[in-house]
This record gives C-alpha cells, sequence and structure tokens, in this order.
C-alpha cells in the first residue's frame, strides 16, 4: 500500500509557485512553465497590476536591456553583484534576450548609447508580451494575492500563507519579490542573511542657489569623483545635467550606484569634486586661459571664455572665484587664474542629500549571494528555493542593467526549477 501511495505521489505534476508578478517573476514563470509542460506554475502578485514597474520604466518606453554583448564587459556595469553574474551571463546574456523577445515577435532599438528598447516605443509591448507568453504556457496568474509567510514543511513541500487565510502548498519555490519587505521577510525566516537595502541610482542634492538656478543646462562629458567619509574617492565620467534641486545625469546616477552603501552610512553627505573639461589636461586648460588673456585683453572676462562651456555655466563658475561681469582679461592677477584653472578641473560641491531618479527604482541590497548557487539561482540552504531578480544583492547602472541581471536570473532559475530532480 505504502509503495502504491508513493508512486502515486509521484505521477502528480509537480506544483511551482512564484512570488512576485514583476520581470523576473514573470519571466521565471514562463521558463518554468516552457521546460516542464507537466507542472503547474503558479504566479503570485499581490497588487491587482502586475508588471506594474515594467509599465513606467524608461519613461514608459521600457529599457529591456542594453547592447553590450560581452559577459566580461557586461559585469562591469554592477557595482553589486559582478563576480556572480559572470558565470550567469555565459548561459543567459543580453544576446539571448534580445532573441527571445523577437521569437515571441517584439523586438528592439539600439539607440546611440547602447540602451535597448521596444521598436513600438512603449512598456506596454513588453508588459503585453509576458502576460501572453505566460497563458499561453499555461501559468496560473493569480493577481491581488498577497503573501504574508512562508514555511517549509518536513517533507521539503513549502507551506504559503496567503492573506485571504488561503494556504498553497508547493514542491518549489521561486521568490522573485524585488526590493519587497515581506520578500526579504520571507527569505529571512526561510534561513538566509538579507543585506540591508539601501537606495541605488539617485541624483545628489547641492545647496547652492546659484547653481540651481542654471537648472537645464547639460554638460557632456564631466568627469566627477566622490569622495565621503574618508574613503578613496570613487570617480565617473559621462553626460551632467544641473537640476532645481543639484546635479543629476548619467554620470551622478552611475556614480550614485557605486557610492550607494558609503553615501547612505555618511546620511548622504560628501564633496563632489567636478573637473567640467576632462578631455584636456590641466595644463592645456591653463594655456587656453593664458592664450584668451593675451588675445582678448580687453574683454570682459564673462564674454570671452575661451573654452567649451555653455555661457551660462561659464558665469557662475568665474563668480565663484570672485570675477565680476566688469572684469577684464587684462587685469586679472596670476592667483586668480589659478583659482579659475582649479575650479574648472577640480571644483568642490558639498552634497547634502539625495534625490530621487523617477525613471528607475533600484535598491542594493538582498540576500546574500553567497548563499545562492546561480548555476541554477537555488538556495545553497532551502533545497526548493530559488530567488531571481532584485530580491538578491545585486544591482546595476542605469541603461538597462537591471532588466538584463532580472532576465538572466529569472530563465536559470526557471529553467532549473522545472527540470532538476
Amino acid at each position: 500500500m505504502r509503495g502504491t501511495m508513493e508512486t502515486f505521489l509521484n505521477l502528480l505534476p509537480l506544483k511551482i509557485v512564484v512570488i512576485g508578478g514583476g520581470a523576473a517573476g514573470f519571466f521565471g514563470a514562463i521558463a518554468s512553465a516552457q521546460a516542464n509542460p507537466h507542472a503547474q506554475v503558479t504566479l503570485l502578485e499581490a497588487s491587482r497590476q502586475p508588471l506594474a514597474k515594467v509599465l513606467i520604466s524608461g519613461g514608459g518606453r521600457c529599457n529591456v536591456t542594453h547592447a553590450c554583448f560581452d559577459p566580461d564587459r557586461l559585469v562591469q556595469n554592477y557595482p553589486r553583484g559582478a563576480k556572480a553574474l559572470r558565470g550567469a551571463f555565459s548561459r543567459f546574456q543580453a544576446t539571448d534576450t534580445v532573441a527571445w523577445f523577437a521569437a515571441q515577435g517584439v523586438y528592439l532599438n539600439k539607440e546611440a548609447d547602447g540602451r535597448m528598447f521596444p521598436v513600438t516605443n512603449t512598456s506596454e509591448t513588453i508588459v503585453e508580451c509576458l502576460i501572453k507568453t505566460a497563458a499561453v504556457a499555461g501559468v496560473e496568474l493569480r493577481i491581488g494575492t498577497p503573501v504574508i509567510s512562508v514555511k517549509q514543511l518536513e517533507n521539503g513541500k513549502f507551506e504559503i500563507i496567503l492573506k485571504s487565510g488561503e494556504i498553497i502548498n508547493c514542491d518549489r519555490l521561486l521568490l522573485a519579490t524585488g526590493s519587497s519587505l515581506i520578500g526579504y521577510k520571507i527569505a529571512r525566516e526561510l534561513g538566509h542573511q538579507i543585506e540591508p537595502p539601501v537606495p541605488s541610482l539617485f541624483t545628489f542634492n547641492i545647496a547652492d542657489p546659484k547653481l540651481r538656478a542654471l537648472a537645464g543646462v547639460s554638460v557632456n562629458p564631466v568627469q566627477l569623483r566622490l569622495s565621503v567619509g574618508g574613503k578613496s574617492p570613487l570617480q565617473q565620467t559621462g553626460p551632467l545635467l544641473i537640476t532645481h534641486w543639484g546635479v543629476s545625469g548619467p554620470a551622478v546616477l552611475k556614480l550614485s550606484a557605486w557610492g550607494a552603501r558609503i553615501l547612505h552610512d555618511n546620511r548622504y553627505q560628501g564633496k563632489l569634486i567636478i573637473n567640467w573639461l576632462p578631455d584636456l589636461q590641466q595644463e592645456q586648460v591653463r594655456q587656453k586661459l593664458l592664450a584668451v588673456k593675451e588675445e582678448w585683453a580687453k574683454k570682459a572676462i564673462a564674454l570671452h571664455r575661451g573654452v567649451d562651456l555653455p555661457h551660462r555655466l561659464w558665469q557662475y563658475i568665474i563668480a565663484r572665484v570672485g570675477i565680476t561681469t566688469e572684469d577684464r582679461w587684462a587685469g586679472l592677477p596670476h592667483k586668480i587664474l589659478n583659482q579659475l584653472l582649479l575650479e574648472l578641473t577640480q571644483g568642490e560641491y558639498l552634497i547634502n542629500g539625495k534625490g530621487a531618479f523617477k525613471e528607475e527604482f533600484v535598491t542594493c541590497g538582498g540576500v546574500n549571494l553567497k548563499e545562492v548557487d546561480f548555476k541554477t539561482m537555488s538556495s545553497r540552504l532551502v533545497p526548493g528555493l530559488y530567488f531571481a531578480g532584485e530580491i538578491l544583492d545585486i544591482d546595476g547602472v542605469t541603461g538597462g542593467f537591471n532588466f538584463q541581471s532580472a532576465w538572466t536570473t529569472a530563465y536559470l532559475a526557471g529553467k532549473a526549477i522545472a527540470t532538476s530532480d
């Protein structure tokens, strides 16, 4: 009788539950259902709107991935998780993402900076594709179904308790809850260590009303160095945008990602050093200033700058070293010229807080990566448990890299969860 019961249980379809109806959750559920058509795959989403973050990402266009098809180069865009992702990207990377969506009839367009968007230029295309593909694969989608706790039973199965009081049992569980606190709580209760989540990808507040008055002025490129808490400065080069609260733009966002933890630990107080002319050596800048001083000796410094910077920014910079709109190049003391040189190549600005980056919602922190097998995305501590997406202590810079890590980890988890013994 016992043997007959065991045989019967072995014939039952594999029950897989995915918690989290975001990009990683859908991609993982689809991969599971496609890898094992006989499995029962259920996707639980707490809200009434699945893929809400995908819908609003990239300004409503959805930056699906980045046209960086070399895993070694790709991992360089992840402040946290690069080492773990190297092997994962050798199994599923940006090339595979492009091919996967093309197979569903969704084609991506590469922009000049490498970002890739659907050719329709709307994130609704990606949302509709994922929902439709999941349905065709047989994934059961349950929206408005928040989970409050999970425990593993003695037989190795998982018991999932919903807010409604309903209990769902499954053989294998994929946590793809993003930066949701409930996801961290579940992982912690199952025995995993959580690296404290803190914001990544944000702008810098600078309490200088004269700088803020230049809102809308952009410079490309600039070189930024971030000095916080006596640590070695972090550095990034790229476009910068002056805003009503301070500075933003790709260079700032990348710097915020690499400095996310140290900035958090120092209450977002630090020093930003800006080189407005990174394509020139400091001595080359000096020679340009001396040349314009000689050629335009009788002209106003405010109107004849000699370096390639926006006019309003130039006037702001010279004012920082005490040069007025009436001052002429001929009367510029050597000492003030040196101060101007330093202001142009290593001007110091105090950061006194962080702003939001409305097109991205990225958090660093999450499940400790040492506790996850990145070949399968399975837990090293809890048999039958898998992870994908932002619940892991992985985050990338802006440009489609966070979505790529979600697609990669979800695909590997989905395949493994459906086919492993």
